[in-house]
């Protein structure tokens, strides 16, 4: 598997690229049945089962306390060693997802990045732990995505309870958070959910929140293929080109007053090829066996025969 550093054409350090071969499925991964329902399983264990509603505005869960980080504990003397540097947490973590065989990874080109859409959204006058507590989407066993009220993709659907501020494990990390070596909290974006899910790091977003400072991130997604990449960079390659050469003949005709036309076509480069290195296609699903019958029998078992959808 090959691993490289991605950054923007002007050098910033975006994340980690990863090409996964000889890996069908994942041993955690998402499956679909008739289009609106989906379940999310570990390695045949069911964790999320989710039904997108009629009108696309939402989507129903039902979370089960089957899910098991596939990152080993992360140790004090680690995240001193660390010491909040996120460009080495990615290499480790993407060491973790590689190794671990209930990680969502699968055949294709992996993004570890930075660079999350959680971020930037929050206001100045907003403190860090109202807008974490925002982020999350609230709910347990069951609860609701809200696609019409707010756009989902701005927040995060915890894989298991977050823990409170008392918790153990919170009190020891909220020191790192107080002096800048808290881990990354690692996000998976599933665009089938239209949000993160935490693959790792409750605890840790949890001391973040406590002491209202902003979480470091790391978020996964799919992105473009290698050979799809290359294509689209010379597409755009020519694009630039094509229009340098039509300023130039404008030139020809009107004189110098025309600009050449880089400083337009070259921004507009640069951006394009920044966007295709990051870009998240969607998520993949596998068909489910058995399709509906199947998933209608595992939500009987997880919910305990209720009725769930409530509608």
């Amino acid at each position: 598997m090959q691993r490289t550093d991605v950054t923007r054409t002007d050098g910033t350090w975006v994340g980690l690229s990863l090409d996964v071969r000889e890996r069908r499925r994942p041993g955690l991964a998402v499956f679909g049945a008739a289009g609106s329902r989906m379940l999310i399983s570990q390695l045949s264990r069911p964790v999320l089962l989710a039904v997108v509603d009629e009108p696309l505005q939402g989507v129903d869960f039902w979370r089960t306390d089957a899910y098991r980080s596939c990152v080993p504990p992360l140790r004090a003397d680690l995240a001193r060693a660390l010491a909040g540097d996120v460009e080495r947490w990615a290499h480790r973590f993407m060491r973790y997802l590689v190794d671990a065989p209930d990680s969502p990874l699968h055949e294709g080109r992996w993004l570890l990045t930075r660079e999350s859409a959680l971020l930037p959204w929050r206001y100045a006058d907003i403190s860090h732990a109202e807008y974490g507590t925002s982020m999350l989407v609230e709910g347990h066993p069951d609860g609701y995505l809200d696609w019409y009220l707010h756009a989902c993709w701005w927040e995060v659907l915890p894989l298991r309870p977050m823990p409170d501020a008392g918790d153990g494990r919170v009190k020891a990390y909220r020191k790192q958070a107080r002096d800048g070596t808290l881990p990354p909290v690692l996000l998976w974006w599933v665009s089938g959910l239209d949000c993160h899910l935490v693959l790792d790091g409750h605890a840790r977003l949890a001391a973040a929140i406590a002491e209202s400072v902003e979480p470091p991130l790391l978020e996964l997604h799919r992105t473009v293929p290698r050979d799809d990449l290359v294509a689209r960079t010379e597409d755009a390659v020519a694009f630039y080109e094509a229009e340098l050469a039509r300023f130039a003949a404008l030139r020809a005709v009107h004189g110098p007053t025309v600009p050449d036309g880089a400083a337009l076509a070259g921004p507009q480069l640069a951006r394009l090829v920044d966007e295709l290195s990051t870009a998240r296609p969607p998520t993949w699903a596998w068909p489910l066996p058995g399709g509906v019958s199947r998933w209608d029998k595992v939500a009987r078992e997880v919910t305990g025969g209720m009725s769930w959808p409530r509608g």
